[in-house]
């Protein structure tokens, strides 16, 4: 199936979702040598993904992936697809304790870094989170804190397969975009940013076929994949089974423009300082970016009826200690259970 898919994509002929589940199949179950799938990524990624494509891939990997089971039924993920290259700090982490302590469920799905030096599963752990939780203990924390974390490589066994030729490769492939859509929690809602501006309607409508009731999909015009301050940012929004895209401007919100520079980061003792010191209350440039960003999680997580409630929800949530709490709350939950 794989030698057939691969000639398919050299003569740029795209795959049915069908196909695609297929070959991906192939993949996960050690069905496909390393070479094979090298070359089928590169194909791949040279014809240019299509939304079948993407959905199809994300079905598989939803299937294979060990569940999280949460009673509540909305809840959402704040992460992005990383390859932005800006070395920015952990935004969407930050995020995702402003959100919790607003009354919104996360359950976040993160690894270590790949294409920056620090990522969520690396600062939160430098926090003093235990993310080695079992499935049942995310749930746990979930139930508990309104919080959890999902180390993705205890979530997804049979991506095992694909670990070297990615590696290999050393350059984006189709699993940069899957990790976000992949959540072993099939959240109802996301905040997800993307390294490139043509994938936010793609990433959009995939995600309406996989079932998600409401998304913001975003790419900062500087390149971010997060809701930036220093430009523009690209948002498809996912509601009522309806995807709108449209420009989003800082100053409109009252947060003035930032520089690159200033929204920088460091390995994982940096960000995790940084993080500490913006629920701390420490203003800056950082705080104003991840008050955006929080402001699009409280408003995705069904608990601000804007962005611009979401984000004034998000000022008070951090001004009065409520994120750092939940935070210390995370910590003291996922120490209890280590193993």
């Amino acid at each position: 199936m794989i030698q057939y898919a691969i000639d398919k994509i050299i003569r740029r002929q795209h795959l049915t979702e069908t196909e695609m589940i297929h070959v991906m199949n192939n993949v996960m179950e050690g069905k496909a040598t390393p070479s094979q799938i090298g070359g089928f990524l590169t194909a791949l990624r040279m014809k240019g993904e299509t939304v079948e494509e993407i959905t199809g891939s994300a079905k598989v990997m939803r299937h294979k992936a060990a569940k999280v089971k949460i009673n509540q039924l909305y809840a959402i993920d704040t992460c992005g697809t990383g390859g932005d290259k800006a070395n920015t700090f952990n935004v969407s982490t930050a995020v995702a304790f402003i959100a919790a302590a607003a009354g919104v469920t996360v359950v976040k799905h993160g690894n270590r870094s790949v294409s920056s030096k620090c990522g969520s599963a690396d600062v939160l752990e430098q926090l003093g989170v235990n993310i080695q939780l079992s499935p049942e203990a995310v749930q746990k924390t979930v139930e508990e804190a309104n919080i959890g974390f999902m180390f993705a490589p205890n979530f997804h066994q049979a991506m095992k397969h694909a670990v070297v030729p990615r590696k290999e490769l050393g350059v984006r492939t189709i699993f940069n975009i899957l990790g976000p859509l992949t959540n072993p929690a099939s959240v109802q809602g996301q905040v997800l940013g993307v390294f490139d501006p043509s994938l936010t309607e793609v990433m959009a409508e995939v995600l309406r076929e996989l079932g998600v009731d409401r998304a913001m999909v975003v790419h900062g015009l500087d390149g971010l994949d997060e809701i930036t301050t220093t430009t523009r940012t690209k948002v498809s929004e996912l509601k009522e089974k309806k995807v709108k895209t449209y420009y989003l401007e800082p100053q409109r919100f009252h947060i003035p423009l930032a520089s690159i520079e200033e929204l920088r980061g460091g390995d994982a003792e940096e960000n995790a300082a940084i993080i500490l010191g913006i629920l701390q209350g420490e203003k800056g440039g950082k705080r104003d970016i991840v008050l955006m960003n929080a402001g699009a999680a409280i408003y995705v997580g069904k608990q601000a009826s804007s962005l611009e409630e979401g984000i004034h929800k998000a000022v008070e949530i951090i001004d009065m200690g409520l994120a750092l709490e939940k935070l210390n709350q995370l910590i003291h939950l996922s120490q209890e259970m280590r193993v």
